[in-house]
């Protein structure tokens, strides 16, 4: 791969990588609801997605969803339903998950890290945007005097950096609002916004156009 292909890539990767998402999203609530240090095992867990989205779209299932009705309607109905899951779970999260702000040290409540990990896994692998932007964009920046599965191993954990990154700011940007929002009516008007932008997102899945022929 060239070097001023690589340096375009990481061009393109910041700009899709901080264009809220789902899993920016995702990294935002966890923040408020865990903190940041919490929140970014599910951003991790994300970037382990991206890494099976982007093995999946080199396998080949990038065509599939492309030429298959079935597929793609099966992974885009998986993707919305969770989405909209976690808008419902966000919706109906009470005003308490900022009580620790009223006792300054008072820990957020436990979250087991193997479960933010999961949903930081399954937000990447049940988008699928995330296995057609893989399958579309990779092939514009390789080059046939090197080895493909370098490139993509290159490309994919460029992609998976640059997310990691856009995580943590828009993290740190939450914890520093997380003060204004511990009145309880700011958090459950919070709960209320986010869970409503994650049911949005999944049903924009759903209008997804099927690729198929």
């Amino acid at each position: 791969m060239h070097l001023s292909n690589w340096l375009i890539f990481c061009g393109v990767t910041l700009l899709v990588a901080f264009t809220p998402g789902p899993a920016v999203l995702l990294a935002v609530s966890n923040s408020i609801s865990v903190g940041p240090r919490r929140a970014m095992i599910s951003s991790l867990g994300n970037a382990v997605g991206l890494f099976m989205v982007s093995a999946a779209a080199m396998a080949g299932l990038g065509v599939v969803l492309t030429t298959s009705a079935s597929a793609f309607m099966v992974l885009k109905v998986a993707g919305a339903a969770y989405l909209i899951y976690l808008g419902i779970k966000q919706w109906r999260n009470r005003a308490s998950v900022f009580s620790d702000l009223a006792v300054p040290g008072t820990p957020a409540a436990p979250r087991a890290a193997w479960r933010l990990f999961g949903n930081g896994v399954t937000v990447a692998l049940t988008n699928p945007k995330g296995i057609l932007f893989f399958s579309a964009l990779f092939p514009q920046f390789l080059t046939h005097d090197a080895p493909i599965l370098g490139q993509f191993a290159v490309l994919t954990a460029t992609f998976a950096a640059g997310s990691v990154l856009s995580h943590a700011f828009y993290v740190l940007l939450a914890r520093m609002l997380k003060k204004q929002l511990s009145d309880p009516r700011r958090s459950k008007l919070f709960n209320r916004v986010s869970g409503g932008a994650f049911v949005l997102l999944g049903l924009s899945l759903l209008r997804l156009p099927n690729k198929a022929a």
